[in-house]
Parts: C-alpha cells; sequence; structure tokens
C-alpha cells in the first residue's frame, strides 16, 4: 500500500505516514452482550484533527471566509499543545464550529461531508485503530465514535466505516437550515462520559465491560468509567496518567513523530508558535 499524500496537519506539522502495521488480537475483546467499544475520533481514529480536515473543505467550498478558520485553528492548536481548557475557550470553541455551518442546510453538510471524507479523511484512518475497531464487530460489539466534531461527520466516518454508529455535537436547525445554535452542548470532556453512559444505559451495557479508546487526557472521564480503557496516540499527560494506572497504550506514531509530542510541552510558548505555524501551514495549502 503506498503512502498518503503529506499535507499540514492542523498544528502546522507534515502529516506523518500512517503505521501499516496491525495489532495483535486483544485476548479481552470476545463475544460479550453487555460490552462495547467507543472510540474517540481526532488522533485516534482519524490522523489529525476532524475538524480541520472538515474546515478545510468546506472553505473551498465557499462555505464561510478565511477568518474564520484561523479562530477554529487557533483553538484546535491551543487544546492540542496546552490540553488545558478555560470555559471561555469552550465557549468559543462552540461558536467557532458553529460559524463553519450556520445558514447551510443539513444536506448541504452531508454531501459536503462524504466529498470531504473521499478527499481528506479516508486515507488519514490509522489502520492499527481500524483493526482494534474491527475485533470488535468480528465478536459481535458495537462499536460507537464519541467526539466533538459535528455529528453529521461522525455519523459519515462511522458509516464508511461500517460501525454501529456516532455521538458528537448536535447543531440546531430549523426546516434543514443551521441556525448558529447548538441542541445541547458540546461533546467534549465530561459531556462525552455522560453521553456515553445514557447509550449504555439505553442499549443494556455494563460500563465495567466497555472498552474507550481515546488519544487525549480531556477524555479521561470517558476513559476512567469502562473497565477496559486504551490510550491510542496518546498525549503526554495521558501517556502518564495511563502508565501509572497500568492501561493499555498504543501508539501509531512514527518515531519521530511521537517524539517530537513529547518534547513539545505545554508552554505558552509553544502554544503560540503552533498557532503560527498552523495558520501559515493553512494558508499555503488553500493556495494551491
Amino acid at each position: 500500500m503506498s503512502a498518503p499524500e503529506t499535507e499540514p496537519r492542523a498544528d502546522g506539522e507534515p502529516a506523518a505516514e500512517l503505521a501499516e502495521e496491525l495489532p495483535e488480537p486483544d485476548p479481552l475483546i470476545r463475544p460479550d452482550p453487555q460490552a462495547a467499544a467507543f472510540f474517540d475520533v481526532d488522533n485516534t481514529i482519524v490522523q489529525g484533527a476532524s475538524l480541520f480536515h472538515l474546515a478545510k473543505g468546506l472553505y473551498r467550498r465557499g462555505f464561510f471566509p478565511t477568518r474564520l478558520i484561523f479562530k477554529g485553528l487557533w483553538l484546535q492548536v491551543y487544546f492540542r499543545m496546552v490540553g488545558r481548557e478555560k470555559p471561555e475557550h469552550i465557549e468559543d470553541a462552540r461558536n467557532a464550529s458553529l460559524a463553519f455551518i450556520k445558514g447551510h442546510t443539513v444536506t448541504e453538510l452531508q454531501d459536503a461531508g462524504n466529498e470531504i471524507y473521499e478527499e481528506s479523511i479516508a486515507s488519514r484512518i490509522w489502520p492499527g485503530t481500524r483493526a482494534i475497531a474491527q475485533s470488535h464487530l468480528d465478536v459481535g460489539q458495537q462499536v460507537w465514535l464519541v467526539t466533538a466534531a459535528p455529528v453529521e461527520v461522525a455519523t459519515i466516518i462511522a458509516q464508511r466505516l461500517g460501525l454501529t454508529g456516532a455521538l458528537g455535537t448536535v447543531a440546531e436547525n430549523v426546516n434543514g437550515v443551521y441556525t448558529g445554535r447548538l441542541e445541547g452542548e458540546l461533546l467534549h470532556g465530561q459531556a462525552k462520559a455522560d453521553a456515553v453512559r445514557a447509550l449504555a444505559h439505553l442499549h443494556g451495557l455494563d460500563l465495567a465491560h466497555c472498552f474507550a479508546y481515546s488519544d487525549s487526557f480531556n477524555d479521561l472521564p470517558m476513559l476512567s468509567q469502562v473497565g477496559h480503557p486504551c490510550a491510542i496516540n496518546p498525549d503526554s499527560r495521558l501517556l502518564e496518567h495511563a502508565e501509572e494506572l497500568g492501561w493499555q497504550i498504543r501508539d501509531y506514531r512514527t518515531g519521530r513523530r511521537a517524539v517530537r509530542l513529547g518534547l513539545l510541552g505545554a508552554g505558552a510558548f509553544g502554544a503560540s508558535a503552533g498557532a503560527v505555524a498552523a495558520g501559515l501551514a493553512v494558508r499555503r495549502h488553500l493556495r494551491h
């Protein structure tokens, strides 16, 4: 299989080649009617940020002006580099994500999302994580994506991968047109854990039997409430936490990229430099 075309990441780094090695079968994944698997999307299922790929594709289709993409990118970089969110940053993320689609129709987003999946996302599915998801399906377990990205986009990814379904942020629409408001809250942090708990109750699942996979320390509430948490391509804080608790850890990044992530740290200088790099990378890319 040939390596995918290298493109800038949302953090300004060139995309690392997707690892070809598939994981060994996990003996804990076996038929169990009370078990299911819950996967984060960004850097867990998809290399990079799905919102970045979506925004890039929507921008090319004239959904929004250039200025909106830079605010969204700054928030992505801040969250990834610093790993801590303040309430005002969450509110900014909420508003920025809604600005991408306000005034457009649900059908427009679904159609664009399907095209963007083929253009930018399909080649960035981590083969190792995809294999883990398939192993859950093979033993008859439900497999759900759980993400802060719009549920329409998460659903497209889930459908293309043959998964059970997706939980994502729900944008309000009236007569099929997005209003710029949310239904509920941004599916992030504790909200992810709450959504998983509600889904488990609905389907008669036992969270002690369930599995959860994520790259981010911000998903600790979701990871901590299942019996089988796994850190995939973990950020530094999640890696440290997973090692302390003896959680399963899988890393499908290249060695160079993994080491770089470990060295970046969480200082303000790193976040600022990353934001500048991200903006320049996107500007260069959108010119082509």
